[in-house]
């Protein structure tokens, strides 16, 4: 008989990430020990217990505006090389450990260069901190960069150009993220025309803190290969007293065209945008077959094998549900298809498959 999967069995299980930003995960020690090597001022404590405990606070305060201010902080303590590889070397490290063997990892080189680095040696610091961490993890783990423009700031074109100058060196695709209202996709159209044009991949952050106009513009305009979070596609479902689910049309083109949904449960918990896991819309979304896949590694202690098991917790999961997540995420995933064909055959199946029993 199926045993339930717990956090330390999922821990042993192959995973996938593909919704991760950098400046969201750092180690408190770290955030300590490189703000005092670069003379950053304002850390809310000193000393990495402290500091651990206020991010553990900020994150799960409900508050979006509290939980921002985590990443004033680590960003702050990012904006020279050595910094940067530390922190990417550490992230695959993290990930590895906690069981992800892919994962694709977004961060905005243009809050990095406080310090005048240039945009291009921040990514290729960061390129070769995941280089290193990946070797210190004896390859347990790749690590693909999405390079993220700024919604509010008006250098997208600048940054999608430095993805697809860099995509045979690690860099996966490209990304736009901050504020959604105000704030739409189409102020970055010629971001997304150029990406398209040189083939390579983008996915929008969309359907979080905003609806499904913010949905619609990032598929229907941008040409969104994934969706950032897409949560709030839910509010194109009906679900009546009686009877199945009525499917809206915008939802029902995001299920019929498989398009997937970045989902971050404990995320949009600790920011006030669905009041706890169980209440979360990823068990209708899955329960309606659409292209879920679950993501998170938050400063708050958040890890791919918590949030997995909060899921199964929550709804029930077994492995089966939990092999379809990773299944959905690597099909999903900006690599080639016959990396991502090896991934699945190779790798996952296989770890499932020993769990399963």
């Amino acid at each position: 008989m199926e045993t339930a999967p717990t956090t330390e069995t999922i821990r042993t299980a192959p995973k996938v990430l593909l919704h991760d930003h950098l400046d969201g995960g750092l180690r408190p020690t770290t955030v300590a020990e490189l703000a005092a090597e670069t003379g950053y001022q304002g850390l809310p404590a000193e000393d990495p217990d402290g500091l651990g405990a206020w991010f553990r606070a900020a994150a799960g305060s409900g508050s979006l505006e509290r939980y921002l201010q985590t990443f004033a902080h680590t960003v702050g303590v990012m904006q020279t090389p050595d910094a940067l590889r530390r922190v990417a070397a550490e992230c695959a490290e993290d990930l590895a450990a906690d069981g992800v063997v892919y994962a694709e990892v977004r961060y905005a080189p243009e809050l990095h260069t406080e310090r005048d680095l240039h945009l291009a040696e921040v990514v290729e610091a960061v390129l070769a901190g995941f280089a290193e961490g990946s070797a210190r993890s004896g390859g347990a783990i790749r690590v693909g960069c999405l390079l993220t423009a700024m919604r509010h700031a008006a250098r997208s074109r600048e940054i999608a150009e430095l993805a697809v100058r860099y995509r045979d060196s690690g860099v996966v695709g490209f990304d736009i993220a901050g504020a959604e209202a105000g704030f739409p996709p189409t102020r970055h159209l010629d971001a997304f025309e150029y990406v398209r044009q040189q083939n390579a991949h983008f996915t929008i952050h969309a359907g979080e803190a905003f609806g499904l106009p913010s949905i619609w513009e990032a598929l229907q305009w941008c040409g969104a290969d994934r969706l950032g979070h897409g949560v709030r596609i839910v509010d194109d479902i009906a679900v009546p007293a009686e009877g199945p689910p009525e499917i809206g049309r915008l939802a029902a083109y995001v299920r019929d065209k498989r398009i997937p949904l970045e989902l971050c449960p404990s995320s949009n918990v600790q920011t006030g945008a669905a009041p706890s896991i169980a209440a979360h819309p990823i068990g209708l979304l899955a329960q309606l077959r659409f292209r879920v896949t679950v993501n998170n590694r938050l400063m708050s202690g958040c890890t791919m094998s918590s949030e997995l098991a909060e899921l199964v917790d929550a709804f029930g999961y077994g492995w089966s549900d939990l092999q379809r997540f990773t299944i959905n995420a690597m099909k999903s995933a900006f690599l080639p298809f016959d990396e991502r064909l090896a991934f699945i055959d190779d790798v996952i199946k296989p770890g499932f498959a020993v769990l399963v029993g």
